[in-house]
């Protein structure tokens, strides 16, 4: 039986990541990277996939857990009838993607508490049985060209394919475990003491955790918004500086459904509003990783932008499904990579255009390239954007002429033209000036409905679209336009679920996918962010607060939530929830805050002013 997804805690080094459960057991690695083949699998199925359980032997004990403070590290308190435990867990910092580890360390409290361990290693998403040898610091497994070693002074007992040992932890002793990965074809690296890399590990989170800038002042969302900060970095693969949307793959948005969708690539949908979280939180130098990301990943043919990538940047990220997991709560079917990556989505060339134009407001190091390939992107989008394409939210029905893609394409010519005057960079500025009008005019006729007063989700039709909500905030029409204000009742009517926001009606939009899900997150922040630029700060406030209920008892988000059955529902955590997160709470307490950096009525800060 699936644990609910709100029972997991994530740990990870900018690497990979690792999904705990409460109970203490890792059902989620991927080594070494977030994009590799999972080693534990149990998500997607059952413990037979792979997990690493450490555990009290008593079924009956109270479990709490925390984070650090300001930190990755996990830990979990067990509190049986005969004394009490921790279980410290993270993933130790690393600069060599190819030597990733993964340490929990047990320390006896009070009294003693009777442990049990279960070790299945599962290779290649749950279906490869390494081959595990005894070792005196514990064991190696090897399968193909993956190998990890296990580190560890209990005794270890093999049986069934499984790796299980039982010891008993007294008051103020500790047991370390370490599962060390390397390349098979390589020798193993040195695993150094448990405790001394846990305090590094902490204090270089905790020194991360200070550059915030959030106003202490609103302490009661400080945390929520430091945690969302911290999730966003774990969600960062370091070496190249892209950011993952979740760790996770195929968890999906309804349970029992088939939107499962895998999600350990990087989204061009995402680029501004993660580079306006991170400048107004003051994480520069993540935001110039950020930008360094996408400038690499977009180069070459206009043509040929994608809407997502790899990691690294990858281009090929082809569609495959895995017959051997069941998938969470049996929701079916698991897929390795993502087929909409060969989708048209016209919005995303307003999006990184958007994004190097608030990189270039927010003085980051001014690189002439990014100009040049924006010219490009604009020259090719000037012959496209009249046609139809999937739309942000990756519809597999027939491709439509999307309102919110059209209106990207607004912002696109719109933050060129002033990214020339602002920064005295040469371009067609007259000809750019004529298609922003063209296009705004062209939205204004065919994606408004006058009888309802609303803007539609797509050229002809009638339904509603959560992405409208953007309007204001990319400048396109003010707030209190009445337009606007139609738009957003419209979806307060009808896109509302038990006062959470739908991304659209799948009744009554055909996305040629099929069945329901759940409200997406990031929707409900942006409607809170609408009603801020509406001056209705006591709703932006109330919805803001429910949002943050909804967390689980970590402060994590996952994709969406199902407002019916009150639980998280899609990939988890989710980049993009934690993104809304942050950009509301300051929108919130700021009067100039990223909605109104982004609708460029103020000029963007990094924070710097406060």
């Amino acid at each position: 039986m699936s644990k609910p997804i709100e029972d997991y805690g994530i740990i990870g080094n900018m690497i990979s990541a690792a999904l705990v459960s409460r109970d203490g057991s890792i059902d989620w690695l991927c080594l070494p990277r977030f994009d590799s083949a999972a080693c534990f699998a149990a998500l997607l199925g059952n413990p037979e996939h792979g997990r690493w359980l450490l555990t009290p032997e008593d079924p009956a004990c109270r479990i709490s857990r925390r984070y650090v403070p300001g930190t990755a590290v996990l830990e979990s308190r067990f509190e049986t009838a005969t004394g009490c435990c921790t279980l410290t867990d993270f993933m130790p910092l690393t600069h060599d993607e190819e030597k990733v580890d993964v340490v929990r360390i047990v320390r006896g409290i009070s009294g003693e508490v009777a442990m049990s361990m279960e070790l299945i290693l599962r290779f290649n998403y749950g279906q490869v049985v390494p081959w595990v040898r005894r070792r005196d610091y514990g064991l190696s497994a090897v399968a193909g060209p993956d190998a990890v070693e296990l580190h560890t002074a209990v005794a270890l007992v093999g049986r069934n394919m499984t790796t299980t040992a039982r010891f008993t932890i007294r008051e103020n002793e500790e047991v370390p475990f370490t599962l060390s990965y390397h390349r098979s074809h390589k020798m193993p690296h040195f695993v150094p003491d448990s405790s001394e890399t846990m305090d590094r590990t902490i204090s270089w989170w905790q020194e991360w955790s200070k550059r915030c800038l959030f106003d202490i002042k609103h302490h009661v969302w400080r945390d929520a918004v430091i945690r969302s900060l911290i999730t966003l970095k774990l969600l960062t693969f370091g070496p190249t500086g892209g950011i993952v949307a979740a760790p996770t793959t195929s968890l999906p948005e309804a349970i029992g459904g088939s939107r499962n969708w895998d999600y350990r690539y990087c989204w061009l949908r995402d680029s501004a509003l993660t580079l306006y979280a991170l400048l107004n939180a003051g994480y520069r130098e993540e935001a110039e990783a950020w930008r360094q990301w996408l400038l690499r990943a977009a180069a070459g043919r206009p043509e040929q932008l994608h809407i997502m990538y790899g990691i690294a940047g990858e281009r090929w990220l082809p569609e495959n499904e895995v017959p051997w997991l069941p998938g969470y709560e049996e929701s079916s079917p698991v897929r390795i990579g993502n087929e909409a990556v060969g989708q048209i989505q016209l919005d995303v060339y307003g999006e990184l255009i958007e994004t190097l134009h608030a990189a270039r407001e927010a003085e980051l190091a001014p690189l002439a390239e990014a100009w040049r390939l924006q010219s490009v992107l604009l020259d090719h989008l000037e012959t496209i954007w009249r046609k139809p394409d999937n739309g942000i939210w990756e519809v597999r029905g027939e491709p439509r002429a999307f309102t919110h893609s059209r209106l990207m394409c607004w912002v696109a010519f719109d933050r060129a033209i002033k990214s020339a005057e602002h920064f005295g960079l040469d371009g067609p500025v007259d000809r750019w000036r004529e298609l922003r009008d063209m296009i705004h005019a062209d939205i204004c006729e065919n994606g408004f409905d006058p009888h309802r007063n609303s803007f539609t989700q797509h050229y002809g039709g009638k339904a509603l679209d959560a992405s409208l909500l953007l309007i204001p905030q990319v400048g396109f029409l003010p707030a209190d336009d009445p337009r606007v204000i139609g738009t957003i009742r419209a979806i307060e009517q009808d896109l509302i679920c038990n006062g959470f926001v739908l991304r659209y009606s799948t009744d009554q939009v055909d996305d040629g996918i099929g069945g329901e899900e759940g409200a997406f997150l990031a929707c409900s922040f942006w409607l809170a962010d609408a009603y801020v630029m509406l001056g209705r700060i006591d709703d932006a406030s109330k919805l803001f607060e429910s949002l943050l209920a909804i967390r689980n008892d970590l402060g994590l988000l996952a994709e969406e939530y199902d407002p019916i059955r009150k639980r998280l529902v899609g990939n988890f955590p989710q980049g993009f929830s934690h993104i809304g997160l942050i950009n509301t709470a300051f929108n919130l307490i700021d009067a100039s805050g990223p909605a109104q950096q982004r609708s460029k009525r103020v000029a963007p800060t990094d924070g710097r002013a406060r």
